[in-house]
């Protein structure tokens, strides 16, 4: 087997990784603005620790390992030893950013050893792994500019940076404003899960066969237009909109909007990647909880005889939506390697065809618990952590943002969070049944 290309994805996948720290002051690796962020030094150490533990070590390749950097740079894999808790990742001095960085340099020669010196009848274990640590490494991309805006939003307003300078916001004029149209879809029989010969999760198998209902699905994403609305006309001051748990959330943490917006006067501005901005109406609205986008559905069937008894689509009539209408990513931005050039941000664009937005604009929340398929075997060995374990009080999103490695964005990846999730680029379909 040619490990030609698994070597030149290993190295394209932690170039752009190490593209995407170029921005950030030094002071930026060690602050973990909340427990659910990660310190950028951090990020770096992981992803290069993650290769050193499941490849490297697997496969005999000795490199410059140092001691505590398995307890530092452990995420949750206890079957792996002891580990730093997640909490406390911003609140230590050692290992160096640094330190970190000759880590992940030792880590990237020996991984080349390693692929070069391969005997032939490890070589498919060794891609397969490979495969799997480039994926992870691409997780915590998008990951890390979740974390950065975090990190960079919690600072005083006066003393805010952008992660990237502000550029002009251009009008996508092929997007002038348009009501959501319910566009029909035929129910059934239909595909659920990764039946594809690329790359899946374990979490994505095996497919398996389910039947969906005839439904209207959302040509688009709710926009901010939308949610303004919803915001004006008291959906954060009205109980009987909210789940339970989700009516908690909003007494607990004082939401009355989505996360980074901010009043100023009368209007509404938005802190991004490239700064403070005002609210785009025709934009996806973004960094809204599951308990936000469900409130949000049930207020905007209120709303509209067209969308009476307006819901989030199910895991399973998301994919048939996806599978019937085609996940081609039209229309959409993804993250590429010239991502300093793109806008980095929500902006309101259509495809051309019937429905748009499934890719590249926001992870759209689904009704569906996260939980396994039937049959779903969890990877092997150590790795038998990395998804099954979070099977439990988590919702699945689908599609991709604008964060998205354009090789991740695909049909059966299974996105998950808490319901309460804000600070992932997160956004909202609707689906009424017909």
């Amino acid at each position: 087997m040619d490990l030609d290309t698994p070597l030149q994805r290993f190295r394209t996948v932690r170039a752009r990784s190490e593209r995407l720290m170029a921005p950030l002051a030094d002071e930026d690796y060690r602050i973990q603005s909340m427990p659910d962020v990660s310190p950028p030094y951090w990020n770096l150490g992981h992803t290069s620790w993650f290769f050193a533990a499941n490849v490297l070590r697997p496969f005999g390749v000795p490199f410059a390992d140092s001691p505590g950097f398995d307890y530092t740079f452990n995420s949750y894999y206890e079957g792996l030893g002891p580990r730093l808790p997640r909490h406390l990742r911003g609140k230590v001095a050692q290992p160096s950013t640094a330190a970190t960085r000759a880590y992940r340099a030792a880590v990237d020669a020996a991984m080349v050893e390693c692929l070069l010196g391969c005997p032939e009848g490890r070589r498919a274990e060794l891609a397969t792994t490979v495969a799997i640590g480039c994926e992870h490494e691409e997780q915590h991309q998008e990951l890390f500019l979740t974390e950065i805006l975090h990190i960079r939003a919690s600072a005083a307003a006066d003393l805010r940076q952008p992660y990237l300078p502000p550029r002009p916001r251009t009008v996508d004029r092929a997007a002038e404003p348009t009501p959501m149209r319910a566009v029909p879809l035929a129910g059934g029989a239909t595909t659920l899960g990764n039946d594809r010969a690329d790359f899946g999760w374990d979490n994505e198998y095996p497919a398996h066969r389910v039947h969906v209902p005839d439904l209207a699905f959302g040509d688009r994403l709710a926009t901010n237009a939308e949610w303004l609305a919803f915001v004006a006309d008291g959906g954060y001051r009205r109980p009987l909109l909210w789940l339970s748990n989700g009516w908690n959330a909003v007494q607990q943490h004082g939401w009355q909007a989505p996360l980074y917006w901010e009043r100023d006067g009368d209007r509404w501005r938005r802190w991004t990647l490239r700064g403070l901005v005002d609210v785009d109406p025709e934009a996806p609205v973004g960094h809204v909880s599951f308990y936000e986008a469900e409130a949000f559905a049930r207020w905007y069937g209120e709303q509209f005889a067209a969308w009476r008894h307006a819901r989030l689509p199910r895991e399973c009539e998301w994919e048939h939506a996806a599978r019937t209408f085609g996940f081609d990513q039209d229309g959409g931005d993804l993250l590429d390697d010239d991502f300093a050039e793109a806008a980095l941000d929500l902006r309101p664009t259509r495809g051309t065809g019937p429905v748009h937005q499934l890719a590249g604009c926001a992870w759209e929340w689904t009704a569906s618990h996260y939980e396994a398929f039937p049959g779903y075997r969890p990877f092997p060995g150590a790795l038998t952590e990395y998804n099954g374990k979070f099977m439990d009080n988590q919702r699945v999103l689908r599609g991709g943002s604008f964060a998205t490695p354009r090789g991740q964005a695909r049909l059966h990846y299974r996105n998950f969070w808490p319901a309460d999730t804000r600070f992932q680029f997160t956004g909202v379909r609707l689906v009424c049944d017909r």
